[in-house]
C-alpha cells in the first residue's frame, strides 16, 4: 500500500481500527492469500471509502428517523381510534400462529409484547416515569408506550396484526404502499439497515441479509424495470425505499439530493459496489 502522507495515515490508524479499515480495501488486493495490493494503491483512497460510507450512513440514518416516527404515529391514530388505546394488548386482532423464540412457544404478537414491556420498563423519558408513578401497575397508552418502542419493536408488532384487518392495510397505504405485506418486508429489511447504522458498520461493497420486497404497483416514482440479483441484495435497493418512504411521508425532504450531493463530492467512489449501476440515476425513483 502507498501513502501520500504517511504523518495523517498513523493518526488515522491510531483512531480507526484495522479491521473496521480493512474492508474497504479487501477488493484493491491482486492476491487475497497472501494480501498483496494492487499497484498504485493508495490508503488515501481506502481513507475517501470510509468517510464516504460514513456520510452515507449519516444520512440515511436521517430516513430512517423520519420513517420510524411516521410508522409510529400511524399505528397509534389508526389503531387507537378504531380499537382505543390498549389495543396493543387485544390479542383479536393479532394473528395466532405460535413459534419458538429463546425455548418460548408464543405467538409472535405475545414475544413482541415481551419486548415492547421491556422498553418500557428500562425508558428514562418523563412521561413514563410519570405514567408509572401516577398509574403503578396500569397498562399505559399505545400513545405513551409506542412512543419509547424500538423500530424492530414497531416492525414486529405491525407484522403479527391480522392480515384481514382493514387498518393494517391503512397504515400501509398511507405510507405509500398498496399491500402490507410490502411494508412488513421493508420494515424488516429497514430495521437490519438501523442496526448496521447504530453500530457504526460498513456498509460500501455489503450484501444484505435483509432485502425489501420489489413493488407490482407502486403509487409513487419507482423503477421501471426489474432490478438485477446484485441491485437487489446490495444496500442500493434498500436506500431507493428509503428516498420512496421519505417521499410519502415527509414531502420536500432533502435526503435524496444529499445523497447525490455526497456521489459529487467524491466522484472517484465507485457507487456500483453498493449496487447502483445501469443507469440507476434515469429510473424514477432517482431522476
Amino acid at each position: 500500500m502507498l501513502f501520500k502522507d504517511e504523518a495523517a495515515a498513523h493518526h488515522f490508524f491510531a483512531n480507526i481500527s484495522y479491521y473496521r479499515l480493512k474492508g474497504y480495501w479487501w477488493d484493491m488486493q491482486d492476491d487475497l492469500q497472501s494480501h498483496v495490493f494492487k499497484k498504485n494503491t493508495y490508503f488515501e483512497d481506502i481513507l475517501d471509502r470510509y468517510n464516504f460510507d460514513r456520510h452515507l450512513r449519516l444520512i440515511l440514518f436521517d430516513a430512517i428517523e423520519r420513517i420510524e416516527i411516521a410508522l409510529r404515529t400511524k399505528m397509534i391514530y389508526v389503531l387507537s381510534m378504531k380499537f382505543g388505546g390498549l389495543w396493543y394488548l387485544d390479542t383479536s386482532i393479532f394473528q395466532s400462529a405460535t413459534l419458538e423464540m429463546r425455548g418460548n412457544t408464543k405467538t409472535l404478537h405475545l414475544h413482541t409484547l415481551d419486548e415492547l414491556q421491556k422498553e418500557f420498563n428500562r425508558s428514562q423519558e418523563i412521561f413514563i416515569k410519570d405514567q408509572k408513578h401516577r398509574f403503578p401497575g396500569q397498562d399505559a397508552d399505545a400513545w405513551k408506550i409506542l412512543e419509547v418502542a424500538s423500530l424492530g419493536t414497531l416492525s414486529k408488532l405491525y407484522k403479527s396484526l391480522n392480515h384481514q384487518l382493514p387498518e393494517k392495510a391503512q397504515i400501509a397505504n398511507e405510507m405509500g404502499l398498496n399491500l402490507h405485506n410490502e411494508l412488513s418486508s421493508w420494515l424488516e429489511a429497514i430495521t437490519y439497515l438501523r442496526n448496521i447504522i447504530a453500530h457504526h458498520s460498513r456498509l460500501w461493497s455489503r450484501s444484505m441479509v435483509k432485502t425489501p420486497l420489489m413493488l407490482n404497483n407502486p403509487s409513487g416514482a419507482w423503477f421501471n424495470n426489474i432490478l438485477t440479483p446484485v441491485q437487489i441484495k446490495k444496500p442500493f435497493l434498500l436506500i431507493s425505499c428509503l428516498v420512496y418512504l421519505c417521499n410519502e411521508v415527509t414531502p420536500g425532504h432533502q435526503i435524496k439530493i444529499k445523497i447525490l450531493s455526497l456521489f459529487h463530492d467524491f466522484p472517484t467512489i465507485q457507487v456500483y459496489k453498493l449496487g447502483f449501476v445501469n443507469n440507476w440515476n434515469k429510473t424514477p425513483i432517482w431522476s
